[in-house]
This record gives structure tokens, sequence and C-alpha cells, in this order.
């Protein structure tokens, strides 16, 4: 039945090292939920539906029912992209014949203009988190890094001491599929960072001064108290109180306090941080594909969307380079 070979898909993509456990947890809901989508149609159990099942009729009807519930096309997009990547799995395990997806066209994603902020906005962010507190010269780093680098929440949730060139300002990170790629910083960044660290012992382990086999892990506990221990060769960046890695979700929730403390738009999240890093660099006049290279974007058109940002701008570009359009009218 088709749930037994769900699961063998499953197992095949947390083997296979360019998939991120993210991706491989979307894929498993999305692929599930289209499972109970076609049995609850057939009145059947989940357990119960056939490979045959994965049919064009079948998959339209369940992208049908997503476009009723309100769902948005990218949420519907990402779901048919787990079907076809199902669907190409299962041809090529001899489960069925041909690929059934090929013949349903995605969604047709919404032109949609990324959220970001304006300078005067970023800078209040950046101000808002108290430095004179351990969380908050934690949080300033936070935020400064997510702006001067255009880091992904998981790329920043995931950094390591170890990643981390302060003299340099660097920092290396392992963004989608595993593939890595070196970032700069600006000095505000890195004298955040270095504030946040404070502990000598912590600042010798981030410049590479630790003695062989000996790591030590820098942990922050309660209003200025600091602390080194023993810890794995590796050492999180971003610390919760306890000495924890900060999660994804935990590292969220305080962009977002922070954006509320600033009084500034709502609804910013860490990822338009991101956005308005991409957007800073195209009107300072920075090339679209070094800012490709910078986001870590596969493809340059998912980088183009951010022109659509700046019209003004453009305009103002195409007026200087064009010599048709510097004659008067």
């Amino acid at each position: 039945m088709l749930k037994e070979h769900s699961r063998a898909f499953v197992a095949f993509l947390k083997l296979n090292r360019n998939v991120s456990p993210n991706t491989v947890r979307a894929y498993d809901a999305d692929v599930t939920q289209f499972l109970e989508f076609v049995a609850a149609r057939d009145g059947v159990k989940p357990s119960q539906v056939a490979p045959e099942r994965l049919d064009a009729i079948a998959i339209r009807d369940f992208l049908g029912d997503l476009h009723k519930r309100g769902l948005s096309r990218a949420s519907a997009a990402r779901r048919l992209s787990a079907l076809r990547t199902f669907a190409k799995y299962l041809v090529r395990e001899g489960v069925l014949p041909d690929d059934a997806t090929q013949l349903v066209g995605a969604p047709k994603r919404e032109q949609s203009l990324p959220a970001h902020l304006g300078h005067a906005e970023i800078d209040a962010l950046l101000a808002a988190p108290d430095v004179s507190t351990v969380p908050g010269r934690r949080d300033r780093a936070i935020l400064e890094l997510f702006y001067a680098s255009g880091l992904r929440l998981s790329e920043l949730a995931g950094a390591d001491l170890e990643d981390i060139n302060l003299s340099g300002r660097m920092i290396r990170v392992r963004g989608k599929g595993g593939k890595e790629r070196l970032l700069p910083f600006n000095n505000s960044a890195s004298d955040a960072i270095r504030s946040m660290l404070g502990d000598a012992a912590a600042l010798q382990t981030l410049l590479g001064q630790r003695a062989e086999g000996k790591g030590q892990r820098y942990r922050e506990e309660g209003k200025g108290k600091r602390v080194a221990s023993r810890g794995p060769q590796k050492t999180p960046l971003f610390l919760s109180l306890r000495g924890a890695r900060l999660t994804t979700r935990s590292i969220d929730r305080i962009v977002r306090q922070h954006v509320r403390t600033a009084a500034i738009t709502t609804g910013i999240s860490p990822h338009a941080l991101r956005h308005t890093f991409a957007t800073h660099l195209l009107q300072a006049g920075a090339d679209l594909r070094a800012i490709q290279e910078l986001l870590g974007h596969a493809q340059l058109t998912t980088t183009q969307r951010y022109t659509h940002l700046d019209v003004g701008r453009l305009m103002d570009v195409y007026r200087q380079a064009h010599p048709r359009a510097k004659l008067s009218k």
C-alpha cells in the first residue's frame, strides 16, 4: 500500500545528505496529508490507499481542496513538489509505471513583495535590546548578525563559535542542502558579538587559541554572571541562559519581541531581516549576482524579486545609463 511506500520514502530522504531535516519533515507531512485526503474520498483508511491512487485526478482534487480551505498558492506548490518527489521515487522503485504528477501544473505563485524594514526602522530595531543585561547583549548580537549577513533563521541558529572569524569579520554557514558559504559582516556586528561573548575563555576558543582536545563552552547564567565549562568540540554561538543552543523558535520569538519594543512595522520576522539585508544592498547599487551569492540562492530568479522593491532607484539608474534617456523632451 501507498502508506508503506511513504515510510520507505521518508527513510530514503533521511539518508540523502542533500535533504535537510526540515525538508524531510515537510515532505512526510505533505504526503501524509495527501493520503488522508484520498482515503477520506475513497471511504478507506490511509493505510489502505493503493499506489495507483497517486494519479493526476486525485492530485488535482487535492490541490483544489487546499485552495477551498484558503491555503496559499506557495503552500500548495510545496505540497505538489513533495508529491512529485514521492512519485519519482515510486517510479524508480518500480512501484508505478510512470509519473502522473507531470500532468499536473503547479499553482501560479502570487507576486508578493517581501516584507522589509526601512533604514530608520532597522536602526530602531537594533537599538531595542537592553545591552546592560546578558540577554540584551545576546539579542543585540543576533539582530546585528541577521542584518549584517542576511542569514536564514536556521543558519543563524546552527552557527558555532568555530564558524566565526571576528578579526576577519567572516562567518561560515551551512545553508540548504548542506552547502557551505562564507559571509562577511560589519564592525557593528563584530562589536556586538564580542560584547555578547565577554568571557575571556570563550573569546580564546573563538579565536582558535584553545589547547588541542580541550574544548571550552561559555555559558551565561542570570544577569552578568558568566562561567566557562567543559563541552563538545563544536560550541553553539548563541546560547540560552541555561547554556543550550537557541532553537529557531526561540530566536524567532526574540526577534518579534524586539520588533514590538521598537514599535515598528508589524509582522516582521527573522526572514524579513534577510529581505531587509538584500533590499538595502540593492538600493546601494550592489550587483544582483553578488546578492544571490550572499543569500545562497540556487537560482537568480529567486533573487530577482528584490528588483521590484525600488522602482525609483531603477529609474534613476536608467536615466543615468541610457544615452537617449538623458535627452531633454
